[in-house]
Formats: structure tokens, sequence, C-alpha cells
């Protein structure tokens, strides 16, 4: 859906065991997430190491010593946990979830209780399928089935299990990725470069490594081993791994013990070596370049993948294992042996062959090597990073296509006004800039943008309900931008800091343009001649700075304000020719960029995009310009067009990572509030000015967008406080709540309200 799109890095929720826990799924979770700290997407090292978190799961009974990843802890058999969980996820700044699905690691009936959480998660979700049976229980194919259909995309380690899952659970192929499993880069060395470390000097060393249970049949390969050490008597084989967890914890070492008994039996101490131990990557390797052949004797052919056969394939070995899905698929084209389950002759066999010919070994090493490149952890990494990237900006195709198409006829969401909000982001100086969720955030300070688009709200909150609680709030807002005035450069400042200090002598010249549009508005309803007085008086001085600006929207926003002004000072010659000036130098810049198929005073549509055509909307009526108007009209028609979802028929808006450039793709994301408020008010003027009822329609259509007709499908509304969410990012809601959001809602709102009070349109027809 996002051609073309220039992805940046993601952040992850790992939803999976993790170390210390000794698990298969633990150690793979535990090297993905190592393995994409040290990329971003263009497979540099990351430059934020914090971007990945996990949420652990833990036996009922036990508790784990985490390092600082672990961020919430899921008690396996708690169903309330992972309900607990999703909302956890869902209120951290996480794109993407990365979840590592294993039914035995998950409480409930099947491991179950983890599609709670995925039914309650509002971000994409990406599960790594770690088993895929051929022929799952009844609960098991229930299980797997709501945990694809809950997740944007499914991973699987073989082609195989891509064919299982579409035969057995009905999972489109679209929507399976095949990722190999990772494994440790390694030099191609010789054998003998660790063997001193393992008093295996001069012997060929044969190996086994993981956690130790029944379905390993570990068994098969010492009845092997009477007969391998008959023709090879310097022959080592080693077992290397701890009892699993779980199979200790309900038969002890019961296993174990059996398999050493079977050493002792057969006189093989001197052939057989366990090394009951949980090792570190580093000694593993060792182990691995060690070795001469490695040994998977697994006993169940379902098994789908194997973490240590992965392992041993990059690292160049020579491979003898059980037909199992996983080693068919990756030791086929000769990359190793395969010898039929529960054939403790024809294993014996084939490491008798391998252990003579040298030359086979080798070729076999090469082989496998060779195929392994693909498999090493930093490759891995770099596909899961792809993915996860593809489901952020996908995401939001998932709640569309159980919606019907949204008409520009549906009919506006009008709650009431809620200020709450606006009252907590807003103190003695001014209003706040930003929040961290619906917290006041003190760090960033003010800012003179929002305190003229907060002035604006206050007056139109005072022209709907008269309460005089409210002139205190405007003003705050109008104070600051007194306060914003520098009259040595005869400009605004933009930014100050939290304890009053402005952080700059001369601010943006879009600042300065919404100044004079929060001013001409003022001037035009002021709730007193005081209020009247002082903003009329800055307004003079700063009126006639936009007529050397560069910036288009400043001139814009200029034309707004003046426009205003003149609405209760139309004599004024001087600020008229200002506007007919500055109205001018918009439509010069349209007619010089537009094209029938760009028509559009820019190259490029960037923020605030409606704020154009109601310049040129305003102006031209006023001005009585009829190609302005029509140009203004026309533009902001295909404004609508280029910002409506073709599959939904809701507003996307044109998103602030990246914009739209001609020629190029557009980006989809951060859709900001900002966007649709000025969107509401271009087309509120293009109804005003011209009576057709499709601007009042698009109007409405163009305000849903805050109450959930968008991409996402999600409100941006808070009803409890009226503020408004930052935006729509690709994993979902910004879930912060900041002043030009918030303002940015209260303002389309408001501009709603004034048009729906009985009796009032005709007023607004002629005063706006």
């Amino acid at each position: 859906m996002y051609p073309g799109k220039i992805f940046k890095p993601v952040r992850v929720s790992f939803i999976s065991t993790y170390p210390p826990r000794q698990c298969g799924i633990a150690t793979f979770a535990s090297d993905l997430l190592n393995s994409m700290k040290l990329i971003d997407s263009n497979g540099e090292p990351a430059r934020d190491y914090h971007n990945f978190e996990v949420v652990a799961l833990n036996n009922a009974k036990e508790s784990y010593n985490y390092g600082p990843e672990v961020t919430f802890h899921i008690r396996s058999q708690h169903r309330s946990d992972y309900q607990r969980a999703a909302d956890f996820i869902n209120h951290s700044p996480v794109d993407a979830v990365s979840v590592q699905h294993e039914y035995g690691i998950f409480g409930g009936e099947d491991g179950n209780y983890i599609t709670y959480l995925l039914n309650s998660l509002k971000k994409p979700a990406i599960s790594t399928l770690h088993t895929v049976l051929e022929k799952p229980s009844p609960g098991q194919l229930q299980t797997m089935k709501k945990v694809c259909e809950l997740s944007s995309s499914v991973v699987v380690m073989a082609e195989a299990a891509r064919t299982i899952l579409q035969k057995v659970y009905a999972v489109p192929d679209e929507k399976i990725l095949h990722i190999p499993h990772g494994a440790p880069d390694v030099p191609f060395l010789d054998p003998s470069y660790y063997k001193d470390q393992f008093q295996a000097e001069n012997r060929k060393m044969l190996l086994t490594f993981g956690l130790i249970g029944p379905s390993k049949g570990l068994e098969y390969v010492i009845e092997a081993m009477e007969k391998v050490v008959a023709v090879h008597p310097d022959a080592l084989y080693l077992v290397l791994g701890a009892t699993h967890p779980e199979i200790k914890r309900r038969h002890g070492e019961e296993y174990r013990h059996s398999l050493q008994k079977m050493v002792r039996d057969r006189g093989l101490e001197k052939n057989v070596t366990f090394y009951n131990q949980y090792v570190s990557i580093d000694r593993l390797i060792q182990f691995l370049v060690a070795t001469d052949v490695y040994i998977t004797p697994y006993l169940s052919r379902e098994q789908i993948t194997s973490g240590t056969l992965a392992y041993a394939l990059a690292c160049g070995k020579a491979i003898v294992s059980t037909p199992y899905i996983y080693a068919e698929e990756l030791l086929a084209e000769e990359r190793g042996c395969l010898v039929p389950f529960k054939d403790s002759d024809a294993l014996a066999s084939a490491l008798i062959e391998l252990l003579s010919d040298e030359n086979l070994r080798n070729r076999l090493r090469k082989s496998s090597y060779q195929y392994g490149r693909q498999m090493i952890w930093n490759e891995v990494a770099r596909n899961y990073a792809s993915a996860f990237e593809q489901a952020r900006f996908s995401y939001g195709e998932m709640f569309t296509q159980s919606v019907q198409t949204t008409s520009v006829t549906e009919r506006a969401i009008l709650p009431e006004v809620n200020m709450t909000h606006v009252n907590r982001l807003t103190d003695d100086t001014g209003i706040l800039q930003h929040a961290v969720y619906s917290v006041p955030d003190r760090n960033h300070g003010y800012c003179t943008d929002d305190n003229a688009r907060a002035l604006i709200s206050a007056v139109m909150n005072w022209r709907l309900f008269k309460d005089e609680s409210i002139r205190k709030r405007l003003l705050s807002y109008l104070a600051f931008l007194y306060h914003a005035y520098n009259p040595r450069h005869g400009r605004v400042r933009n930014f100050m800091s939290y304890d009053r200090r402005w952080l700059e002598d001369v601010g943006s010249e879009d600042s300065h343009g919404r100044t004079l549009w929060a001013l001409g508005y003022t001037i035009a309803h002021p709730p007193g001649d005081d209020i009247l007085g002082l903003a009329n008086r800055l307004f003079k001085d700063l009126v006639a700075a936009p007529l050397k600006f560069t910036s288009p929207r400043a001139w814009a926003f200029s034309v707004l304000g003046t426009q205003y002004y003149l609405r209760r000072y139309g004599g004024d010659a001087r600020v008229k020719k200002i506007m007919s000036q500055l109205a001018e130098m918009i439509y010069v810049l349209h007619q010089k960029n537009a094209e029938p198929d760009w028509p559009w005073c820019e190259n490029i549509l960037a923020y605030d995009n409606g704020r154009f055509p109601q310049a040129l909307i305003v102006s031209g009526s006023y001005l009585d310009r009829q190609d302005m108007l029509e140009a203004g009209l026309e533009s902001l028609h295909w404004l609508l067009q280029v910002q409506t979802n073709p599959e939904s028929g809701c507003l996307s808006l044109i998103g602030n990572d990246g914009w739209f450039k001609r020629g190029e793709e557009r980006a989809y994301f951060d859709q900001q509030p900002v966007d649709a408020c000025a969107l509401v008010d271009a087309c509120y003027q293009a109804y005003v000015l011209t009576g057709e009822e499709k601007w009042l329609r698009s109007m409405e259509w163009v305000f849903n967008w805050f109450f959930g007709s968008n991409d996402m499908r999600q409100p941006l509304y808070d009803f409890s406080s009226g503020g408004c969410y930052d935006g729509i990012q690709p994993g979902g809601i910004n879930q912060n709540q900041g002043a030009e959001s918030t303002v940015s809602l209260l303002l389309a709102l408001q501009r709603l309200h004034l048009v729906a009070h009985q009796g009032l349109f005709q007023q607004q027809f002629i005063s706006g």
C-alpha cells in the first residue's frame, strides 16, 4: 500500500520467554533482539538502543533476574496478565509487536491465552511460529488459526511450514513470511582449532547440543556408537546441554540417567561424554567449531524448526540427522545426510562413512557453510526489521477490510465542547506545547504558534457560550502574543522555555503569520473593548512584515488575519492593500506551479495544506477576484480527492513523515489533527461563499476523521477530557495529547457548533 516509502527504525516489543530462563524460544528472542540492536534500516550500527522491550513469560512458581530490557512480566497461567500486558503495550511507545509462538509457553488450553492478548492489542503483531503441526488437535488448530488471524503477518522458518499453514490452517499466502532461523556468524575454521579445549586432539568429535529430553532420540546415537567405535576407536561423542527444565521438574534426571547407564553398559565411557550445562554463546561456538560431525537424531517428523541444526549448518558442519521436516529442507541438495527415525544401524553407517571420508566431510562442510550465510543473525535481523517496518505501514488496512465505504454525506459526530484538557495545559504564562499522554510536559515550554491557535479557540468559545471563565485563559494567550513581539526586529518570537526565557530573537515566519491570524479573528469578534484595543494595537505593529516573507504559509495565515480585521475595519486602506498584495503573491505562485493534475501553489503538499485554498477563497471573494476564488475552490476540491482513501472512502491526510512531493509517493504517516482542522475551515469558507451543499457535507466528512473515520478506524478524541491525541502513526494512535492537536480539535468542533446553532448560520454567512 505504501510503495517507495523510506522506513525508519521501528520500536518493537517482544512477547516471549527470555533469558536467564533456559528455553530455546528464550534464546531465539534474545539473539534476535540483540541482533536488531546492531542495525538500523540501513544496516548501520544503531543509534538508539532503547527501541526494544520484552514482555517476558514466567512459569507460575518461578521468577527470573531479567535485564533492563524486560519491562513487563506475564505469569503464563494467569489469563488476566495477558490483558494487562496488552494494555501495557498499547500505552508503550512501540510501533510493532513480535510474538514468539510456541504452544507450551502460553497458558490456557493449547496455549490459547495469547489470543486474548492479541485480540486486545492496538499495535501490529508479527508472530514467529516455532511449531506448525500437520496434524493438530482441535484445540491446537483453533489456537493457531486465531493467532494467525490476529497477526499482521506470521513468520515461518521453513517453506514447508508455508504449505502447512495454507492447507491446514487456511492462512493466506500473502500473510506468510519466510525468514530463516538465525545463527552466529562464525569463520570457516578447521575443527582442530578448538579441540585441545575438550581433550579431543587427534580425535574425531561428534556433537549434539540443546536442552535434553526424551524427544531428542539420543539413545539411538549411543546405540550407534558401539559400531562406530569398532571402526573409529578415537571417536568422541559429546552431548552438550542441561535437561529441559520442564522435563526435570516433572521427571527429574530420569532420562539423562538412562542414557548414562546405556553408556556404562556398553563400555563407551571413553567415547561418550555428557556436559550437563547451559553454556554461553561463545563457549557453544567453540564446541561447534571443534566438531567433525553434528548429529540431530530427533524422533518427531513434525519438527518444523531447530535452532541447534541452524547453528550447526551456519558453522559449516557435516551433519547427520533424522528426516524431520526442518532437516529435510535444510539438508537438501547434499548439505547433509538423512537417516530413518529410530534406526541406530543406519545412523552408525552414516557416521562411519563420514568419519572415514575426509573429502566427503569437507564437501558437506563447505556446502553447509555457504547455505548458512543467509542464516547469520545480522541478515535475519534485517529481514525482521523490514517486516516490522512494513507492518507499521500496512496496519491500517486491517481496519478497513470489514468496514463499508464511508460517504462524504456521513453526518458529523458533534460532542459537547469540553475544555478540561485545555485548562490542564494552560497556566498563567500561556498554553504548554506538549503533553506526555494527558500530563503537561514542561520540558518543552511554550510556543507562539500554539498560543495563537488557543486564542482563536478561546474567542470562539466566548462567542458560543459567553462564559466568563474563558476570559482568564483568553487573556493569558493574548498576553503571551504581546510578549512574543520583539519591537527591535518587528517580529514575534516563537519558543519560550518553561522558566519564561525566550529561546530566540526572531521566530519563524509562520508563527508571525499565525499571530496575525489570531489577532484578526479576535478583532472581528472581541469579548470586550479592552481585548479589542490590545489586539488592534499589536496587529498594526505586525501587519506589514509578511510582505517581506518568503513562506507561502505565512502569507496565507496573514491573509486570513487581515480578512478578519477588515470585517471590522473595512475602510483601512493600508491593511486592504497589504491583504491584496499577499493574496496576489499566493495566486501568482499558484499559477506558476499549477498543472491540470496538480492544481497547487507548491511542488509539495506538506502541513496545514487547507490554509492555501482557504486564503484564496476568502481573498477572491473579498477582492471580487473570480479567478482567485476559482483557483481556491479547484485546489480545495483536488486536495480532498488526493486525501481520500480509495478503499474505505475516509479522509487519509498527507503524512508529516515525508509529505507528498510532486511525482513521488505520498507519505501516509504521521497524520496530524492540524491538517484536518485546516480542511474543516476551508470547506466551511467554500460553503459560505458558494452556497453549494457539497462543501458542507465535505466539512462534516473531514471532521469525522477525529472520531474514527480515518485509516486506523480509531478515534483521536478523548471524550473524558476533551483532549485530542497527537496523530496517526504507523503502529496506531499517538497517545500524547499536545496543545496543537487539542486546540485543532477544538477549533474544528467549535466551528461546527457555531454552524449548528439555530439562527446563527445566517449570521455566520455575514460575519464568518
